[in-house]
């Protein structure tokens, strides 16, 4: 007795015929159902008799696909598939549905009534959805038939088939008969499950035995399951089991293991335009391979369809989508055409029978969205034409979930929401719309939340690893961040997969769309120290894909001076760090940031606002790394996790290197060609004389550019209150030099004598020194001479310190003031410098002996009398040195000597201005002698 028809719930017939690879066919009617329907077997016979097999195709498929007769296709399959092959379905279930189709999604929710005769119903009664225009007629409702009525299975067969199937738990499958027969058999049991409880009971109690050898089966046929009909029948077999409400796809990881290996046997098969020899393959006969082919797609499709239509919540949609995932996005042609058919057919069945009971979860909804959009640009025609059917409904699908799940609160936002929709679409032609994936990106982002675009988001990024798809998601990632960048709440991993990234796109056009959103992301306040963080925290020298980035942001002007000074001010936080610790790594790689920056000078305009900073910041940077290697930097655990640092890259190499960048960068050519003829560089790189580089490149800079060095000084005036000691050093020894500037005799005297005199008193004899060098430069502008006087006891008491170049300094700023002292302070004065005389220092002895000669002449008429012994005891002193070896000391003495008798009103003899020594010469050096020895006792008299 032949088993009755297997019973299933409703069918859904596929969408519209496309011009693809994968099956379709439109749907058979009953009449050819039941000619397809094929025997089962009796308690006492398993073999069905033999049949011609069926051909699902539909006639305009086989032409536009085989190319020719119709009946070419229909030719007997291979002796191994000659008993009775299990192909679908008894009924044609079509994942396509054909050409004749009508009626319409046309993006309308016309199936919310439900919905709308809810308590808060009158909140979205004037939500016109209907108006957004949608793609052209077809079927939304999906075309079901049901099996014809047959008598139960009577309790004896129901123990047959249970016995059989037990048979199974307890031994193998050996032979591809026995395959069949256990899977027809517990097809057959599963059309009991309704109306019989021991059948039920049964099924239910070894759902893990028969998905344990259901993997079996799948994975003994996988690699060549397009020629035996073991998979077909394992396809239908699970889809009875669902229309029973039994799943076997979905729960337990046996389960989820499963689904993986079904996709991957289906998705993985080789095309099958490459199949040109199947002889070598089937050696026992001839097949059809364009038949084998839809066969085992229609099994396929159908068992997805009947997933969601036994059970349309959307849970499901994230079990399977989470499987195809993998395949959507492959490398492989056929492999991306036949997972996003799949996909196409699940979202049809959904947007007709979704359940919209809360609670509605979808975990990936922006992620389903970007696969999407990245299919529908996919250069692969076919690909596209069913990412384009599955995005249609999709986007129907979205509108009616986030027309449930809006509150009264948010309904006005979801208002505005369909109504930005409804716009943009009215002005796209709809297929012109479903085949751009900027413009999707565009409509589906105003139905998105924040988390939903970050999925959207990070899903475009991963399209880039595919160059088959690079070109959509270079599209979508410059329109994700155009139109909704304000609303991403995971930045820092958007930019770590955009960096990863770089790396692996060759196309130049596809990377300047991701250095663009980089670009945009960095201009929005909200992100700029988000994106310059995570920018920061990579291996330095940057690689050349990150220079690349650094070097090519493209910025719209009001933001370049926001996105420098933002980079610049991590840089100088870094430099209130103690001394005693680490240099933070953001220090280092800042540097080299703005390296780069000016390198590409994109930023120009903001390179010249923010030269005042810029500078004084490597400066001070400068005077931090001198001495420094990269072991000496803080540098995050894992940063250089395979690779060494050059021991060429210190921290003083990255900021020498940038800060002559932005000279040149900002035509400071000359002040750049001064630091070379200098050594200047040098001079900086180095402890001892960084100052001097520092004044070296002040004073070029104010004699060259007048502009930004009082630029530079208005900066300092604040900046030298901060820092540690480095910082305040590098800003006061630039700061000293442009005092020489006219522009100095502007600033308060707050803000320059009075400064400079709480560095005389400082207990670090650089700030000391700097204070006289700033004193030196303020006296030579004649105003400020007066308010300098003031400081006249400090400056003497400087006269006495160790350090020779404090002295220096001093004698210097007194010769320009000796001639506004009084007496009582000029007299103290010559005291100090007559005990100078002896020092060991030439210098020293050279400058007090100028500066005693001066204070000399400065004496006025009637305060002669009360210096003339001072002048007198300096004479013996001033004599001696005449003959010194130091010839510049010698020669000194001698026109000392020359004041003073000018001051007495003496007439010295030739002698003493003899520069050969006295030995050789002793008429010289006695008549030397009598002459002071005789006015000595002139005086004496």
């Amino acid at each position: 007795m032949p088993l009755p028809y297997r019973g299933r719930g409703p069918r859904l017939a596929g969408s519209r015929a496309v011009a693809t690879s994968l099956p379709r066919a439109t749907a058979s009617s009953p009449s050819q159902t039941q000619r397809l329907t094929r025997r089962r077997h009796s308690s006492e016979q398993v073999p069905p008799e033999p049949e011609p097999p069926a051909d699902f195709r539909s006639a305009k498929w086989l032409q536009e696909r085989a190319g020719g007769d119709a009946r070419a296709s229909r030719q007997a399959l291979p002796a191994g598939m000659s008993s009775r092959p299990r192909s679908v379905s008894e009924e044609v279930v079509i994942p396509c549905a054909s050409d004749n189709d009508s009626g319409s999604v046309d993006l309308q929710l016309t199936n919310l009534e439900d919905i709308k005769e809810g308590p808060n119903s009158s909140e979205f009664t004037d939500l016109d959805i209907s108006d957004i225009p949608g793609p052209p007629p077809e079927s939304f409702s999906c075309s079901f038939r049901y099996p014809t009525h047959q008598e139960p299975l009577s309790q004896a067969i129901i123990e047959k088939l249970i016995q059989s199937i037990q048979a199974v738990f307890n031994g193998e499958l050996k032979g591809e008969l026995e395959k069949l027969t256990f899977l027809r058999s517990l097809s057959s049991l599963s059309q009991t499950l309704s109306y019989d409880e021991t059948a039920e009971s049964f099924i239910h109690s070894h759902i893990a035995n028969i998905v344990h050898i259901l993997n079996v089966l799948v994975q003994e046929e996988a690699s060549h399951s397009l020629f035996s009909p073991v998979c077909q029948e394992v396809f239908v077999t699970i889809t009875d089991l669902s229309y029973q409400d039994v799943h076997l796809l979905f729960g337990s990881e046996d389960r989820a293991e499963l689904f993986y290996l079904i996709n991957k046997s289906v998705i993985t098969l080789p095309s099958v335009r490459n199949l040109t020899q199947p002889q070598e393959i089937m050696p026992n006969g001839p097949c059809n391979l364009e038949c084998l082919y839809r066969l085992t797609f229609q099994a396929f499709f159908e068992m997805l369809q009947s997933l969601v239509i036994k059970d349309p919540h959307l849970e499901n949609l994230d079990a399977i989508l989470k499987h195809m995932d993998p395949w959507l996005q492959s490398v492989e042609d056929h492999e991306r055409e036949r997972a996003t058919a799949s996909v196409a057919q699940v979202l049809k069945c959904l947007s007709s029978h979704l359940s919209l009971k809360p609670p509605l979860r979808f975990q990936r909804l922006g992620h389903l969205v970007a696969v999407m959009a990245l299919l529908c640009g996919d250069p692969v025609k076919e690909v596209a034409e069913e990412a384009a059917e599955g995005t249609h409904y999709l986007l129907h699908i979205t509108q009616r979930l986030k027309y449930i799940t809006h509150d009264k609160e948010n309904h006005q936002s979801l208002r505005r929401a369909l109504k930005k929709c409804r716009e943009f679409l009215e002005l796209c032609d709809i297929k012109q719309f479903y085949s751009c994936p900027f413009r999707i990106a565009q409509v589906f982002e105003v139905f998105l939340n924040s988390n939903e675009l970050c999925q959207f988001m990070m899903t475009t990024l991963d399209g880039l690893k595919n160059p088959r798809i690079q070109e959509s998601a270079g599209e979508l990632l410059i329109t994700l961040v155009k139109n909704a960048a304000s609303r991403f709440e995971t930045v820092p991993e958007i930019m770590g997969v955009i960096c990863a990234q770089l790396s692996v796109i060759s196309q130049p056009r596809i990377r300047q769309q991701i250095i663009n959103a980089v670009s945009l992301f960095i201009s929005m306040p909200k992100y700029t120290d988000i994106v310059l963080s995570h920018l920061l925290c990579h291996p330095i020298p940057y690689d050349r894909h990150l220079a690349e980035l650094w070097r090519s942001l493209e910025v719209k002007l009001p933001s370049t001076t926001w996105i420098l000074w933002r980079l610049l001010r991590k840089l100088q936080k870094c430099h209130n760090v103690p001394t005693q610790e680490k240099m933070p790594y953001e220090a280092v790689a800042a540097t080299d940031a703005l390296y780069e920056v000016f390198v590409g000078n994109r930023l120009q305009a903001a390179t010249f606002r923010l030269f005042p900073q810029l500078l004084m910041t490597l400066l001070i940077q400068i005077h931090h790394s001198i001495g420094l290697t990269m072991s000496d930097i803080a540098i995050p655990s894992g940063l250089y996790p395979e690779q060494e640092m050059s021991s060429e890259a210190t921290p003083l190499s990255f900021a020498i290197q940038a800060i002559k960048t932005l000279l040149l960068r900002t035509l400071c050519w000359q002040e750049f060609n001064i630091m070379e003829k200098n050594k200047g560089w040098t001079l900086l790189e180095r402890k001892d004389c960084h100052l001097q580089g520092v004044f070296l490149l002040a004073n070029a800079l104010r004699e060259k550019n007048h502009y930004l060095a009082r630029k530079v000084m208005y900066l300092l005036v604040p900046l030298l209150n901060r820092g540690n000691d480095e910082h305040k050093l590098t800003s006061a020894g630039f700061f000293v030099e442009l005092l020489q500037s006219p522009v100095a005799r502007r600033l308060p005297g707050i803000y320059s004598i009075a400064r400079l005199k709480d560095w005389l008193h400082h207990g670090n004899n650089l700030f000391r020194i700097l204070a006289l060098r700033g004193l030196h430069n303020l006296v030579r502008h004649q105003e400020m001479k007066e308010d300098i006087r003031s400081l006249l006891p400090c400056i003497l008491d400087s006269l006495c310190e160790t350090d020779e170049e404090i002295v220096l300094l001093a004698i210097q700023i007194l010769l320009r003031l000796v001639g506004t002292m009084d007496f009582t302070t000029l007299a103290a004065m010559m005291r100090t410098l007559y005990s100078l005389f002896g020092d060991v220092r030439p210098d020293v002895h050279r400058l007090s002996m100028v500066l005693f000669g001066a204070s000399i002449k400065s004496v006025k008429y009637s305060d002669k009398k009360n210096i003339e012994n001072q002048v007198l005891d300096s004479l013996v002193p001033l004599l001696l040195y005449s003959q010194d070896e130091n010839d510049a000391v010698a020669e000194e003495s001698r026109r000392v000597l020359t004041v003073c008798a000018q001051f007495l009103k003496w007439r010295l003899p030739q002698g003493v201005y003899c520069k050969e020594p006295w030995y050789i010469k002793p008429t010289e050096a006695r008549t030397v002698c009598k002459f002071f020895v005789w006015k000595k006792m002139q005086g004496e008299n």
